[in-house]
């Protein structure tokens, strides 16, 4: 938690209720409004990341007109600031409204200040995220702009990229499929003394095995049936270039062979050729098999794997990218809706719990499919788990709330030291770093009994 306090914005006319929620988001540097004009005023003085909104506002309380003219100007005004829109118990059609318009979400009054205040704790967590996602991208260079990541082991696979990518050394990009492997084959070559020249791929498990040799090696004029012209492959046309072969783990034997050859070599001969002829090009290959259970089993060279796996970089699956998966929600939501002229969208908490939430086995490029669909189908701005077609994670709020996580890592840790030392006060407290009072305090707290 940043040591500055968050600054939130209430727009509230009722002197008393002020009173109320000043005292009940103390944690928050609250700033107050009671009428639009003061409330733009406000916005532009301190851009809060977050509003909260009553919509009866004067001159006319009784009539939502002013609080839906100052949510308009709000949302135009600094579109990234997330409004809570406060309304009657049974409100609901201009609760829905100003969801629709782009109001982040809507409380009923008389409202808890409890649950109003994990709200709005969780809208000043969505503009942070969308901040950090914007920095960024802002941040990368532009051969890596399509790795969006603030994961420590993705952070790692894009340093390693910037760090080969200038060596002539045949690499390996290992990972299941959707992880990026094509991104980040083309960042190599982008970041190398080959970026002008030309980067080919081809997907082994794409192209018949009887035209996979024709495309990768070329072809003399009679070589075969309806080879009218010369036509060479794809590795001599990329001279002096990059060549990506993917999903080399499908490469039939007959042709690993050859291409180890050209590897050893460095020249390759068409069919119905005879000539050598010698080719400079950087190799780069993926898959996501895994090619050593495959040598196991008698489906992929020992010698050729050696040969391709100079260097060897490891995808992890988004699954096991802490955060990346909402961090690139996010922007696919941004660019998305750009593209199909939606408007400013954004995710629903239950959509962002459930994303969290969801293994995504076919990694970056499910998500992307999945909100890309999602975009286009959403009734409103506000993107929902039904939306996405997701489970809604009911249990997302407790696992979120601190006091709950830190309580139950702290139980936990106590329970273990106990086991550890069998019940020594004294050395539990020194495994967990406390005095033996604090370590009473906290076996009071969890209701476990001092050993006798």
């Amino acid at each position: 938690m940043n040591d500055k306090r968050r600054t939130l914005l209430v727009v509230e006319d009722d002197p008393a209720l002020q009173k109320q929620m000043r005292w009940a988001f103390d944690s928050f540097e609250t700033v107050v409004a009671d009428d639009r004009e003061s409330a733009l005023a406000q916005l532009r003085r301190y851009e809060p990341a977050v509003v909260t909104m009553d919509l009866g506002l004067p001159p006319s309380p009784d009539d939502v007109g002013e609080g839906f003219r100052l949510l308009g100007e709000m949302l135009m005004l600094a579109p990234e600031t997330k409004v809570i829109v406060l309304t009657g118990q049974h409100d609901r059609e201009n609760a829905v409204r100003a969801v629709a318009m782009g109001a982040y979400d809507f409380f009923g009054k008389p409202f808890e200040p409890e649950l109003l205040a994990l709200t709005i704790d969780r809208a000043f967590r969505l503009h942070d995220l969308q901040a950090e996602n914007h920095r960024l991208q802002a941040q990368q260079s532009s051969p890596l702009s399509g790795v969006i990541t603030r994961d420590p082991g993705m952070l790692k696979v894009c340093r390693t990229v910037e760090r080969v990518a200038s060596a002539n050394v045949t690499v390996a990009l290992l990972g299941a499929s959707g992880t990026g492997k094509e991104i980040l084959a083309r960042a190599l070559h982008a970041l190398s003394s080959r970026s002008k020249e030309r980067f080919l791929a081809i997907n082994c498990a794409a192209i018949p095995e009887n035209l996979l040799e024709s495309e990768l090696f070329g072809y003399e004029k009679g070589a075969f049936t309806g080879a009218g012209k010369l036509t060479p492959g794809k590795i001599e046309t990329a001279h002096k270039g990059t060549f990506f072969l993917d999903e080399i783990g499908d490469l039939p034997m007959a042709l690993q062979a050859k291409l180890l050859r050209f590897l050893q070599e460095r020249v390759v001969e068409r069919i119905g050729g005879r000539e050598e002829i010698p080719v400079d090009v950087r190799v780069i290959c993926a898959t996501h098999r895994d090619l050593k259970a495959q040598i196991q089993a008698g489906l992929f060279r020992e010698d050729l794997y050696y040969r391709l796996a100079e260097i060897v970089i490891d995808i992890p699956p988004l699954r096991e990218r802490d955060g990346d998966a909402v961090l690139l929600a996010h922007a696919f939501v941004q660019r998305f809706a750009k593209e199909n002229g939606r408007g400013a969208m954004h995710l629903g908490e239950d959509a962002l719990a459930a994303i969290e939430l969801h293994p995504w086995p076919g990694n970056v490029r499910e998500l992307e499919n999945c909100l890309k669909r999602a975009v286009i189908m959403a009734e409103s701005n506000r993107i929902t788990a039904e939306d996405l077609g997701l489970d809604v994670a009911e249990n997302d709020l407790l696992e979120l709330n601190l006091r709950h996580v830190r309580d139950e890592a702290e139980r936990r840790a106590v329970i273990r030291a106990l086991a550890r030392t069998n019940g020594n006060i004294a050395r539990a407290a020194d495994l967990l770093g406390i005095s033996r009072p604090s370590l009473y305090d906290l076996m009071n707290r969890f209701g476990f009994k001092k050993e006798s």
